[in-house]
């Protein structure tokens, strides 16, 4: 239980709002973290908390990517260009709503599907302690 908590909190630090580090250091970053400790702990029975660990993560990279996008205007043009009508993309750009409860809106999960930040360089957990697990069997 110390051991989850502690990588959360590690991947918490790592995807904080306030700071300001390149997208592919960060990707490369929670690559790196995540497939070394998914070596070294995969072999537990760890199916659900991962599953869980890799919806928690894609929230909070959702959460960053609404907050870089500060301005009304940036938030509007990125959402039409990931396929939002521009009357729903003025609508959903003026929310008031905070980080955490945009990014759990249907907009960003449908916007920035799973596999859209799994091209922006985002690991996939559960597919990766899979892969370990079967080299291992």
């Amino acid at each position: 239980k110390v051991v989850k908590q502690r990588i959360k909190r590690a991947l918490k630090v790592m995807t904080g709002r306030s700071r300001g580090i390149s997208w592919l250091m960060l990707m490369k970053e929670i690559k790196q973290k995540m497939r070394g400790w998914l070596q070294y702990y995969g072999i537990g029975k760890m199916k659900k908390f991962i599953q869980h660990l890799d919806e928690w993560l894609r929230s909070r990279i959702r959460q960053l990517i609404w907050k870089r996008w500060k301005k009304l205007k940036t938030r509007y043009r990125q959402l039409i260009k990931l396929g939002m009508t521009r009357e729903q993309a003025k609508t959903f750009a003026n929310t008031r709503k905070g980080y955490w409860r945009i990014a759990h809106s249907k907009t960003m999960t449908y916007t920035y599907t799973n596999q859209k930040l799994e091209r922006l360089g985002l690991i996939n957990m559960s597919k990766t302690l899979q892969q370990i697990q079967m080299k291992d069997a």
